[in-house]
């Protein structure tokens, strides 16, 4: 059998592996990874050139960020049942992710003042950007159509990007799952060369 990496199946007939013992599915299905290839914006094989407005009265410059790791991870909505608990989950490892080298930012197309009373409530220890107008969801290619009670909608699909300290993306999440997420992205933080 030939495993597609990308769905998961062992086939290209779609059979799935559960026949296989899980010993053998641990060695051939992998978590999707999204490597840095042609058919993504040119803009993600290097940190893009952005300005956006942060919590705490803050502007964040991206060129500036340059120098440390860099955790963006993007979220659909504050307040919302998943991004509240992706939030504590990065909070609870913000000092693990500062410990080794990285700074981390949420990204919302949320209003600052949203943002605010967000960070507030959850009491976050790093700061959320603000990206009403869409440049960095539109760079990062996260926002989405997708269904939402039989409406066609756009919304930002989960996402988050690690950049090495000279600006380079180290890995790319998309379609995230919350639950055991923020310990991945800290596992591969921690396991990238100096």
């Amino acid at each position: 059998m030939a495993l597609n990496r990308i769905s998961g199946r062992c086939d290209r007939a779609g059979n799935d592996c559960s026949s296989l013992s899980p010993r053998l599915r641990s060695h051939l299905i992998r978590p999707r990874m999204m490597e840095p290839t042609m058919t993504m914006a040119n803009t993600l094989a290097t940190l893009p050139n952005l300005v956006l407005p942060a919590t705490g009265g803050q502007e964040v410059k991206f060129a500036e960020l340059r120098g440390a790791r860099l955790v963006l991870y993007f979220y659909p909505r504050d307040n919302t049942p998943g991004c509240t608990s992706e939030a504590r989950d990065f909070a609870a490892l913000h000092a693990d992710f500062a410990a080794a080298g990285a700074a981390l930012y949420g990204i919302s197309r949320d209003s600052l003042a949203s943002h605010e009373k967000f960070k507030a409530k959850l009491d976050l220890p790093f700061e959320l950007l603000a990206d009403p107008d869409e440049a960095a969801c539109a760079t990062f290619e996260v926002v989405k159509p997708r269904n939402m009670y039989g409406k066609q909608v756009r919304g930002i699909e989960r996402s988050t990007f690690v950049f090495t300290a000279d600006g380079k993306l180290a890995r790319a999440w998309r379609k995230v799952k919350v639950p055991g997420h923020a310990e991945e992205v800290l596992a591969f933080v921690r396991g990238l060369s100096s």
